[in-house]
């Protein structure tokens, strides 16, 4: 019987497999959206919901951001409506928002004030209400997170927490790359993985390092004051994570021991040094510059993802949902939808 194999030109070098697998955002956010619809219609809100994103800085890249927020919103039958306010009057507005019942959750772009972000900032932050907290970032979501709590109202546990949407959006696309094992039990999945993330910001870096130490990865947080260690003990022995410092560590110590590669450094001149990565390493980029050199880096890595903008606003209204379905049930709710309001995205 002849082979169906095709035959390869006598002479003709044969072609090695590739290593690395380029893994977009548009992938992973398209089964997230679909989850999002499929959960949307089974609550049945009877009005579309309305998301308020607030923009009081002149970072065009967080324009962009809001500008494939509003399209992906449009798209998936969500109202957004984005509000460009003075930052001295941004509080007012916030505030607004929070007691207007036509918006469902509330986002702001940040940094607003980049020389006081510690102070200035996270009063903003505060400033939001807990139940419109699409971002997860006032104190009782980030106590929470930090604390590995992920109800809002135990011992019920109905009301999950929220959780901040970049670095859920890296989680979500570990998930998606089978970095997390689903053999483990929840909240060890990661056990046995080492993971660098260069970036430790209020907003992504930290809280992105505490999550995946909380499922049970040893994680280097690497920021320009040095390296931290965040574990759950030997043994993923503790409930939440711990956090040392390792002065005597450097990004060159760290690289060659992590298996998952996360960049989040917010230049164009900082590039993640690709000789330095193992065979085979997994390289998520997320901030708004390209943190490794791309050719390069498909080369070592075994799966690189460029950009994670597109899972993030996935997420984005994964959150607005779940805060809806965190709303006191109202008048005229059937029981089914009321069922899978207290189902909504419980895997997480």
């Amino acid at each position: 019987m002849a082979s169906t194999n095709a035959a390869v030109p006598q002479g003709a070098p044969a072609e090695p497999p590739k290593t690395c697998k380029v893994i977009l955002a548009d992938t992973i956010a398209k089964k997230m959206l679909a989850e999002v619809q499929s959960t949307l219609s089974a609550i049945q809100l009877p009005r579309r919901p309305t998301l308020s994103a607030f923009l009081a800085n002149d970072d065009p890249h967080a324009y962009q951001y809001a500008e494939w927020s509003k399209k992906t919103c449009e798209e998936q039958g969500f109202s957004f409506n984005l509000v460009k306010v003075d930052k001295e009057s941004l509080e007012e507005a916030i505030i607004a928002a929070n007691n207007d019942p036509e918006v469902d959750g509330i986002l702001v772009y940040y940094p607003i004030w980049p020389a006081n972000q510690g102070h200035q900032d996270r009063y903003i932050q505060e400033t939001v209400s807990l139940a419109k907290d699409v971002e997860g970032l006032c104190h009782t979501h980030l106590f929470n997170m930090y604390h590995n709590v992920r109800f809002l109202d135990p011992p019920t546990n109905l009301k999950k927490s929220i959780l901040p949407c970049t670095p859920l959006a890296i989680v979500k696309a570990l998930e998606h790359l089978q970095i997390y094992n689903p053999i483990l039990a929840y909240g060890n999945k990661l056990y046995g993985k080492t993971i660098t993330v260069i970036n430790r910001s209020e907003v992504n870096g930290r809280p992105l390092a505490a999550l995946l130490a909380n499922d049970g990865a040893t994680v280097y947080s690497v920021d320009i004051t040095g390296v931290q260690l965040f574990t759950r003990g030997s043994g993923i022995k503790a409930l939440r994570h711990q956090v040392v410092d390792k002065p005597d560590l450097t990004l060159s110590d760290v690289l060659p021991l992590s298996d998952v590669v996360i960049g989040g450094v917010p230049t164009e001149k900082f590039k993640v040094p690709t000789e330095l990565l193992r065979e085979g390493v997994v390289c998520i980029n997320f901030s708004s510059f390209r943190n490794f050199d791309g050719p390069a880096v498909k080369e070592k890595a075994s799966i690189y993802v460029p950009s994670i903008g597109k899972v993030t606003i996935a997420v984005l209204l994964r959150n607005l949902v779940r805060l809806i379905s965190n709303s006191p049930r109202q008048e005229g709710t059937s029981d089914d939808a009321q069922k899978a309001r207290e189902g909504a995205f419980k895997d997480d």
